[in-house]
Parts: C-alpha cells; sequence; structure tokens
C-alpha cells in the first residue's frame, strides 16, 4: 500500500515538475512577478484557518491514531499528505522567491486538484478500519477544506493577474 501511494505520488510529482519547468521557462522572459499587495484584509484569518486545519489537525490525529494507537495506515496516509504538502509550499516559494516567475499562479492549480484525490484514496483506505472513524472525518473535512480553499484561490486569479477592475478605469 505505501510503495504504490508513493509511485503514484512520484508520477505526479514528476508530470507537475515538468508542466511547471516547461511552462515556466515559456515565460522566462516575462516581467518578475510579485503577489499584490497589500493582501486583503481577510487573508491573514484565512492563512490560520488552513495552517490550524490544514496541518495541526492531520499531525494531532498522525500522532495520535498513527504513532500512539499503532495505526500504519495512519501514518502512511498523514506522511504522504504532508509529503505533497511540502512540495507544494517548497515549489511555490521557489518559483515565487527565487524565479519570480508568474507561473507560482499555477502551483495550487496542479496540486490542489491532486490533494482532492489523494485525499479521496486516503478516505477509501482508513475507512476499512472502524476504529478509525474520527480519521476518516477529519480526512472529510480536509477534503472540504481544500476544495473550499482552491475556491478562494480561482476567486483570486483576477486580482493575482493584476487584471484591471471597472473601479481601476474610471
Amino acid at each position: 500500500m505505501g510503495a504504490s501511494i508513493a509511485v503514484e505520488n512520484l508520477l505526479f510529482l514528476t508530470i507537475a515538475t515538468l508542466f511547471l519547468a516547461i511552462a515556466g521557462y515559456a515565460w522566462r522572459d516575462s516581467k518578475p512577478f510579485e503577489i499584490p499587495k497589500p493582501l486583503p484584509n481577510w487573508f491573514q484569518g484565512w492563512l490560520f484557518v488552513v495552517l490550524a486545519a490544514g496541518i495541526a489537525l492531520p499531525f494531532v490525529a498522525m500522532l495520535l491514531w498513527g504513532v500512539w494507537w499503532r495505526h500504519q495506515v495512519v501514518i502512511i496516509v498523514f506522511a504522504s499528505y504532508f509529503i505533497m504538502l511540502g512540495l507544494q509550499i517548497v515549489s511555490e516559494i521557489v518559483v515565487q522567491k527565487q524565479y519570480q516567475s508568474p507561473i507560482w499562479v499555477a502551483i495550487p492549480c496542479l496540486y490542489l486538484p491532486y490533494r482532492f484525490w489523494q485525499l479521496y484514496e486516503d478516505i477509501q483506505l482508513v475507512s476499512v478500519d472502524s476504529n478509525l472513524i474520527w480519521v476518516k472525518y477529519i480526512l472529510i473535512a480536509e477534503l472540504l477544506l481544500w476544495i473550499f480553499n482552491y475556491g478562494v484561490h480561482l476567486s483570486q486569479l483576477p486580482r493575482l493577474l493584476r487584471w484591471p477592475s471597472i473601479e481601476s478605469n474610471a
């Protein structure tokens, strides 16, 4: 089970990285990309929710059910989750800070749909064991969080890409 998850993650990572490298190369002559400032007033609150629910809650679940109560499937599920989330964050930092590439905007558009799939598969894996019902609920909550976060990201694309609004044309 762990090996097939690792292969699947590696395959996604290879395809996503190849796409980002090709797209980044295609946009290599664009102006350096910077996240528009100031950030919206709600951003800090949303970031706190994502960090608490998207990192702290799964970490506590992994410690409790995976380490404390020794359910190996929970360790596999959350380790994979954290590795892919970490790789997304590293990709965003490298692309935005080091290369200042506008392709940064596409990173969540690649990683989040994969995370939906990853969490769906994880829900199926833990559903087999009735002792992991709360882990299942946590994974469902994670799936809903990341779907909502994807909507937030998509709703911010015009701002991130600096598309003019009616107010800015007046």
